[in-house]
């Protein structure tokens, strides 16, 4: 009970505050007065755009097992040093390089750039040359002879949606259940013209 308190004390604080930064729609940072609520992903996806509710899961047990919140990490895998990142294939990529700290919230309370790099900072489109590396990142995937290329869609596929099917794998009767990897308009939703 204390260890929520002190949890809930944080979020009230870190919402307080002003001057910190967070991503906006498009993956760009910007100077936000708390975390964003509400993130648009995948404005121009031909199934429609998706609202991801970042406040339910960084306040709410939406961890696989329902247990406890989502960590700022399992999302945002490059703000952690490299030696925690090897520990969680196939999140090898950190930024800066060098990164000695985890992002947490009280983290991103004190210092305002402690997010790093943005999502498509690596993991841009398809045709486009990532900002921060060479190339895109690339994945051996079990079964296949061809390395998966994550590109922006293919990196927040597999993050949101694997999550959600090992939701729905280790506690089925969870209702109502997520939307898996097999329910794409359950995310996506066109709007009207």
């Amino acid at each position: 009970m204390k260890v929520r308190m002190m949890f809930l004390g944080i979020i009230l604080a870190l919402l307080m505050i002003t001057g910190t930064r967070g991503i906006v729609a498009d993956g760009t940072i910007q100077d936000v007065k708390k975390p964003p609520e509400v993130i648009t992903l995948g404005a121009e996806a031909k199934l429609g755009a998706v609202k991801f509710n970042h406040l339910d899961h960084i306040t709410k047990n939406h961890s696989a097992d329902g247990t406890k919140q989502v960590e700022c990490v399992e999302c945002h895998h490059t703000a952690q040093p490299a030696s925690e990142a090897a520990k969680h294939p196939p999140h090898k990529t950190v930024w800066p390089a060098d990164r000695t700290t985890t992002l947490t919230m009280e983290l991103a309370e004190k210092d305002p750039n402690a997010l790093g790099a943005a999502c498509h900072d690596c993991h841009s489109k398809t045709d486009t040359k990532p900002k921060l590396l060479p190339a895109l990142p690339q994945i051996k995937v079990e079964g296949s002879a061809e390395p998966l290329i994550l590109n922006n869609q293919q990196a927040f596929h597999r993050n949101c949606a694997g999550c959600h099917d090992e939701v729905v794998k280790l506690r089925p009767n969870l209702s109502p259940a997520p939307p898996t990897s097999k329910k794409c308009t359950a995310c996506h939703k066109k709007t009207a013209a």
